[in-house]
């Protein structure tokens, strides 16, 4: 037998605070302000290759000016990274661009704000990844870490920004946590 909550027993669930996770004011800003810069880190690039600002990508590869950035990026790989062709011929089309350009936005979006970090954070984590084991760190040329890279902090600062609701802290995660949606489904905290 299964048991489902009634509405009124939904809407009168205790919504999860910050507070109740992260004990220290002072974390709780500090996490905030990562959360924010972070959040930074992936709307920049979405703003970049969109308009072509000049700084990684000039106005004429620009995304609206018919500039492919997954594209660009995937076509140009080392041939010798072991999955290169194999995220060349699932990601290297306008499909790609696509969900490349939606998941900076979206991931950005979502941490600067401080809602919906949970799925931004899984968002992101599965960006991070497919960006680090396309271009492995020890094969091609040197790094100066054959094993560990940036793709490794940011999807660490994504992780840490969710669990510990960083969001309520100068965000809207608080306000989100109590919508009806977000009671229902937890899973969009």
């Amino acid at each position: 037998m299964s048991t489902t909550l009634s509405p009124s027993k939904v809407s009168t669930a205790t919504v999860v605070t910050q507070e109740s996770v992260v004990t220290s004011a002072l974390a709780r800003k500090v996490l905030a302000v990562a959360r924010i810069v972070i959040g930074f880190f992936f709307l920049w690039p979405f703003l970049d290759k969109t308009f072509g600002l000049g700084f990684a990508t000039p106005a004429e590869r620009a995304w609206i000016n018919g500039g492919t950035p997954a594209q660009g990026y995937l076509n140009n790989l080392d041939p010798a990274q072991p999955l290169a062709s194999f995220f060349q011929s699932v990601f290297a089309n306008p499909v790609g661009d696509f969900l490349f350009m939606f998941g900076l936005l979206g991931i950005g979006v979502a941490m600067i704000v401080g809602a919906g970090l949970r799925i931004a954070a899984i968002g992101g984590v599965a960006l991070m990844l497919f960006m680090y084991i396309v271009a492995l760190p020890w094969i091609g040329e040197p790094t100066t870490n054959p094993i560990l890279d940036s793709h490794w902090t940011e999807g660490l600062l994504l992780l840490i920004a969710a669990v510990t609701l960083a969001g309520d802290t100068w965000g809207l995660g608080r306000w989100w946590a109590s919508t009806e949606l977000v009671k229902k489904h937890a899973w969009l905290r």
